[in-house]
């Protein structure tokens, strides 16, 4: 496994395994790797020749007020991790590798930020898109695979990717869960013991809503009210519960037969951020 630290090196490093005509794929991180990042990498090993994986926390994406400072960095571990799953490269740069001092450019995004994550973390999307449009123009993949648990990221970059005419095929990963049902994702370290016990109370919640979705109802609003009000009871607090057109991010009001919807929700427990997904069609 090869490690790079600047675009130079893994520029050089890809051109070699391009010229053997191997087919790339690219798993985006942030680091502290933990198993819904290794399902990623199989998914990408099994369409593709060569798995380059990227480990930068991005700036870019962090509000003021949020946790870029405290964010867990675990690099040899990660590696590790990496070398385990017979990763051909990884791209692990500094932050004066990826951005310069002055920038005078950045992606704007209509509409499908306003709501979900994009309407509690303002310019988080925007970050998001400037970095992987970054690291799709450095490494040129053939294809490119995200976590569900980020839909909103997902569906964003899919259409960044279609509109700026990368030739990069997106693949979307099933969430990945502990065995009670909590989605993987490398905050809930900040978790304490407490707050571990009672976190998939919004996975439970999200079933609850698909169940009597499914069941017949077609106005959950009070559904809803009611799922927040058992949440915020628990200790929760609530950031957004609530169904939304996949087409769109929009939220609905009124669902509609042959047509496809997310049941999503994002939770503070004590000081993490939880975000959990169920993909529904009716």
């Amino acid at each position: 496994m090869i490690v790079c630290k600047t675009i130079e090196h893994v520029r050089r490093e890809l051109k070699a395994l391009k010229k053997e005509d191997k087919k790339m794929g690219l798993v985006p991180t942030m680091g502290a790797l933990h198993q819904g990042h290794i399902e990623l990498m199989k998914i990408a090993a099994k369409h593709s020749d060569a798995v380059v994986v990227s480990i930068f926390v991005n700036p870019t994406q962090f509000g003021p007020n949020e946790d870029f400072d405290t964010y867990p960095r675990q690099l040899q571990q990660d590696l590790d991790a990496c070398r385990d799953q017979n990763v051909s490269i990884v791209f692990a740069p500094e932050h004066d590798e990826m951005y310069n001092n002055q920038n005078y450019f950045s992606i704007q995004i209509d509409s499908l930020n306003q709501y979900m994550c994009g309407g509690s973390r303002p310019g988080f999307f925007k970050g998001v898109c400037l970095v992987v449009n970054k690291l799709f123009n450095i490494i040129k993949p053939d294809l490119a695979v995200f976590g569900q648990k980020d839909i909103q990221q997902f569906l964003i970059l899919k259409r960044m990717t279609k509109e700026f005419n990368h030739p990069v095929e997106m693949i979307m990963a099933p969430i990945v869960r502990a065995n009670d049902g909590l989605a993987l994702s490398s905050r809930n370290a900040y978790l304490s013991d407490h707050e571990r016990m009672i976190a998939p109370g919004l996975f439970r919640s999200l079933q609850y809503l698909q169940k009597q979705i499914e069941g017949g109802v077609i106005t959950p609003k009070l559904l809803i009210e009611h799922q927040k009000n058992e949440l915020e009871a628990k200790g929760f607090k609530i950031d957004y519960l609530n169904v939304f057109s996949r087409a769109t991010l929009q939220p609905v009001k009124t669902l509609t037969e042959q047509t496809k919807y997310l049941i999503a929700g994002a939770v503070w427990l004590g000081t993490t951020r939880l975000i959990d997904n169920i993909l529904i069609e009716i």
